[in-house]
C-alpha cells in the first residue's frame, strides 16, 4: 500500500509539472504566433481562446507544491538547520528530532483540518474561478489533501526514526542514471594536445 502511495505521489507531481510546462509553452507560442501577419493563420489563431491557460497553470503548480512538500518530507530534501541539534548527545538529539517531526505533523493536521472546513463552507456556495469557471472548492481541495498527506509523511518518518534512529537523506549531487566513475590519475604534462604545456626537454628546448 505504501509503495502504491509513493508511486502515486511521484506520478501526480511529475504529471502536473509536465502538463503545466507544456501548457505554458503552447500559450506563449500561441501569443507570439497570433501577432504575425499571416493570412488565414492569424485569424485562426486569434479565434483560439487560451486566456484560461495561465489560471490553470497556477492551480497545477499549487497542487504540485502541496504534494511536493509531502514528497520532500518522505525523501528528506527539505532544508533544515541542524548545527545545534547535531552537537547534542545522542539521547537529547533523538528527543529533539522526534519533537520536531511530531510538531510538523501537528501543524499540518491543523492546516489540513482548517482547509477541509474551508472547502466544506465554500462548497455550499456558487463561487467559481474567473477564467475556467471551475468551482473553487475543487481548487482548494489541495489544502486538505496535501496537508493530510504531509502529516502522514511526518508520522511515517518519525516512526522510522524512532525504530531505526535514521532520517531520510537526499544526496543533492547525485544524478540518477549516472554511474560512479573511478578516478584515474592523469599527468596533464604528458598529454599531447594544445591545452596542456608539455614537459621541457633536456638542453633547454621544448
Amino acid at each position: 500500500m505504501l509503495k502504491f502511495l509513493d508511486h502515486l505521489e511521484e506520478w501526480l507531481i511529475a504529471s502536473l509539472i509536465a502538463a503545466a510546462t507544456i501548457l505554458v509553452f503552447i500559450a506563449v507560442v500561441h501569443r507570439y504566433a497570433a501577432g504575425l501577419p499571416i493570412p488565414v493563420v492569424q485569424d485562426w489563431l486569434l479565434a483560439i481562446n487560451l486566456s484560461w491557460a495561465q489560471e490553470l497553470c497556477i492551480y497545477m503548480f499549487i497542487w504540485m507544491a502541496k504534494f511536493g512538500a509531502a514528497y520532500g518530507v518522505r525523501t528528506g530534501i527539505h532544508v533544515g538547520v541542524d548545527v545545534l541539534i547535531n552537537r547534542l548527545p545522542d539521547s537529547m538529539r533523538r528527543k529533539y528530532v522526534l519533537f520536531g517531526l511530531l510538531s510538523g505533523a501537528l501543524f499540518t493536521i491543523i492546516v489540513g483540518t482548517l482547509g477541509a472546513n474551508y472547502v466544506w463552507v465554500i462548497g455550499h456556495t456558487d463561487q467559481t474561478s474567473p477564467d475556467l469557471e471551475l468551482p473553487l472548492w475543487i481548487v482548494y481541495l489541495c489544502i486538505p489533501f496535501g496537508s493530510y498527506l504531509m502529516c502522514f509523511r511526518f508520522l511515517q518518518v518519525a516512526w522510522s526514526f524512532y525504530k531505526t534512529g535514521e532520517l531520510p537523506h537526499h544526496d543533492h549531487g547525485y544524478v540518477e542514471g549516472i554511474d560512479d566513475v573511478t578516478p584515474i590519475d592523469i599527468i596533464p604534462y604528458g598529454l599531447k594536445d594544445n591545452l596542456h604545456p608539455a614537459d621541457a626537454k633536456p638542453g633547454g628546448k621544448s
